[in-house]
């Protein structure tokens, strides 16, 4: 187990339409774009309110044949992102991308948990805190969540790798257990078996200030409801949707 939690740092979409991702997420999250300076690759990040909160970059020709779709995956902080590998390798997950310096950034790779959900682990240079995470601003992730088998078994593996603790188990009836997960504090998400999922993933729900007004943004920029609007623990509301180029994501704030 390290020494401390890791938290989710980063967020980043990876898309076939790097352009027409930038124009809709703009107008349901609010979202900008800039470009990140990183040489020939058309890497973006995603701004709001003068703070970067994410990252967009097109799929490349070789990772689509490969069967790489558009998605959107997390980064959670390691201080050693090589041992870090070699746990999750021993714990049943995967390593799809290895471990790869960006100068005066950190050293990342891609991964996979035992059932298949991708992430992303990394060890950014420096000790300026993320606030990609940040419940309750819009604009910036409000909440993590992962659809999976076995959440039981999830629930070891991040705790063993990641440290991470059960904060609570909500019963919900014939849809199972929701185990909620803390990174050494309040709730930042939770766990579900979801057997209709194509595949296990984590899904990231993102904060904006008027769930019904968002919704209607989503529909509006050729977005698709997938789920809700569903109110949640705690009064808050939640929808799922699906971009225009296919990726899903999550939206969670008030009914105003």
């Amino acid at each position: 187990m390290p020494g401390k939690p890791s938290h989710f740092i980063w967020y980043e979409l990876m898309t076939t339409d790097a352009d027409a991702a930038a124009r809709f997420y703009g107008a349901v999250v609010g979202w900008s774009v800039q470009s990140a300076g990183q040489g020939d690759m058309d890497y973006r990040q995603w701004t709001i309110g003068g703070e970067t909160v994410g990252g967009l970059l097109p799929i490349s020709a070789d990772a689509g044949e490969h069967g790489m779709r558009p998605m959107w995956a997390g980064y959670l902080n390691v201080d050693d992102v090589d041992e870090s590998l070699a746990g999750i390798k021993a714990a049943g997950g995967a390593v799809h991308m290895p471990a790869t310096d960006i100068p005066g950034v950190g050293r990342f790779a891609m991964v996979s948990d035992p059932q298949g959900a991708i992430f992303y682990v990394m060890a950014p240079i420096g000790d300026a805190p993320s606030s990609s995470f940040a419940p309750g601003r819009a604009g910036h992730g409000g909440w993590n969540e992962l659809h999976t088998s076995d959440w039981s078994a999830a629930l070891d593996f991040y705790s063993r790798q990641f440290g991470w603790a059960k904060s609570d188990a909500l019963d919900m009836g014939a849809m199972g257990t929701y185990l909620l997960f803390n990174t050494g504090g309040e709730a930042v998400g939770g766990m579900m078996n979801s057997p209709d999922f194509p595949r296990p993933m984590w899904v990231y729900y993102f904060h904006v200030d008027d769930i019904d007004a968002a919704k209607s943004r989503v529909e509006g920029a050729a977005g698709a409801i997938l789920n809700g609007p569903h109110e949640v623990p705690g009064g808050g509301w939640i929808i799922q949707a699906r971009d225009p180029q296919g990726a899903m994501f999550a939206l969670v704030g008030p009914k105003v």
